[in-house]
């Protein structure tokens, strides 16, 4: 009775052949009149602010081992090239989206496709489990409930053996977020210290007076806030241009898919006012990290490119992505009347 499903799946429902009772089912600062002023916890020092106080968490952060590695590398990259401070963390932070989270982010996309691929099989499988689940039920005298509960677990089950199959586990595909946001932070906690002088090291604050010089155009003092907010206001733009980007390429996506895009979005808007607090030093690496993650998300919408890395073809993949993002985009916010 239960061959329908072929000879893959042999023994759809293995354990239904049981008595007449049911299955069992299993539990499912530098000084200065002209510079805007820092806010007291961006100039706090790690060594004012015990561990029980109320920045404690913040300033034990701020000493932390990974904290100071992202120190020694951005020390290394501004002696081995010689750049001035801006240059030498635009030059930091487009090493580290190349040699970190671009290869992470093509690896999230190739586990991406594998999964998207996948449900052609996983909706095959899903009907003609429901109909045996269906059939046992009506002999068993089984309650909705039960039904319903024995479907979810057999399903979850084929599912799973689908990924370990294909080796291509969802959970996979977020190993990008985990590298690239502590990243992000260590980073951005490490220019805080060299920008405020609160760093353990004897060539702290040196550092601070380097950057203090080491600007460029309307920010030539990194430690101090961008009092034209230009920076903090191109941060947004170009996070709400990869968050629109995102939502373009997704057709009816569900409710929570869209709750999470307009959270996004707030987040995306909420990153202007906060970058306005913080010195310019910190600014620059976050709007350079936001532009590479957008030269990113484009790059990775590229044929080629994708061939390159060997991300299997989907269904949803086109021959001319940036035409259909450029129509995409016009129709959505310039020709709508």
């Amino acid at each position: 009775m239960l061959c329908r499903l072929g000879c893959r799946w042999p023994r759809l429902l293995p354990a239904l052949q049981l008595q007449a009772g049911g299955p069992l089912l299993a539990p499912v600062p530098t000084s200065g009149a002209k510079r805007p002023a820092l806010p007291v916890w961006a100039v706090a020092s790690v060594s004012t602010v015990g561990s029980g106080g109320a920045g404690g968490w913040y300033e034990a952060l701020a000493a932390s081992a990974p904290v100071r590695g992202a120190e020694e590398v951005l020390l290394g990259a501004h002696a081995a090239t010689g750049l001035p401070w801006w240059g030498s963390i635009l030059l930091t932070t487009v090493a580290l989206r190349v040699v970190v989270t671009l290869p992470l982010a093509a690896y999230q996309h190739y586990i991406l496709s594998k999964v998207e691929n996948l449900q052609p099989e996983i909706k095959n499988i899903a009907r003609h489990l429901n109909q045996e689940v269906a059939v046992r039920a009506h002999q068993l005298g089984w309650s909705k409930r039960v039904a319903r509960l024995t479907y979810l677990k057999y399903m979850r089950r084929f599912v799973s053996e689908l990924y370990v199959r294909d080796n291509c586990h969802p959970f996979k595909a977020t190993v990008l977020f985990w590298i690239q946001l502590p990243m992000w932070i260590f980073i951005s906690v490490a220019l805080r210290n060299f920008s405020t002088g609160a760093t353990h090291s004897e060539a702290g604050f040196s550092v601070q007076e380097q950057l203090a010089t080491g600007g460029v155009l309307w920010f030539p003092d990194l430690t101090a806030l961008d009092s034209t907010w230009i920076l903090p206001v191109s941060i947004g733009v170009i996070n709400l241009l990869i968050v629109e980007i995102f939502a373009l390429q997704k057709i009816g996506m569900s409710h929570f898919q869209t709750y999470i895009t307009y959270f996004v979005r707030a987040v995306s808007v909420l990153m202007i006012p906060i970058a306005a607090t913080v010195p310019s030093s910190i600014v620059l690496y976050w709007l350079c990290s936001s532009f590479m993650g957008l030269f990113q998300n484009l790059l990775l919408r590229s044929p080629g490119f994708r061939q390159l890395c060997r991300i299997p073809l989907t269904k949803s993949d086109s021959d001319t992505p940036y035409k259909d993002l450029f129509a995409a985009f016009y129709s959505k916010f310039i020709s709508r009347k």
